[in-house]
């Protein structure tokens, strides 16, 4: 099911990248068929997985403007900042993902938590290869 699903969202590459929407829809079979996820289960899980991922990946963009080094001359006063400020953002990851986690146990298993962040990774890397395959063709 997962590969007939990001088929075609490879095929296609508007503007020069992959179509978002399909490729949104690949990863949710995806994780949905590695967890093997009930229709009842993956009603509730979607909704806090993606709260949680959104949150997540703005932090990530948030802490990578940070250490960017165009400001060669930044002051200590103002290094001293970004670097309180990335910490203030990674503890807030901790506890974002503590909530998403107390959050999913009410929906899916421990077990079944553990073996999401593997699957996330499984699915990465597999774009991240079907990638490298489209641009050596």
């Amino acid at each position: 099911m997962f590969f007939l699903a990001i088929g075609p969202t490879m095929a296609q590459r508007p503007e020069g990248g992959y179509d978002r929407e399909k490729l949104e829809a690949a990863r949710v079979a995806f994780i949905t068929t590695r967890l093997d996820l009930k229709p009842e289960q993956a009603q509730k899980f979607w909704p806090i997985y993606n709260v949680f991922n959104d949150s997540r990946e703005k932090s990530l963009k948030e802490m990578s403007a940070l250490g960017r080094t165009r400001d060669l001359d930044l002051s200590e006063a103002e290094a001293k900042s970004r670097i309180s400020k990335k910490f203030e953002i990674q503890r807030q990851m901790i506890v974002d993902e503590e909530k998403f986690v107390k959050d999913l146990s009410d929906v899916i298993t421990y077990n079944q938590i553990i073996r999401l962040d593997g699957i996330n990774r499984e699915f990465a890397r597999h774009i991240w290869q079907r990638r490298r395959e489209d641009d050596k063709n």
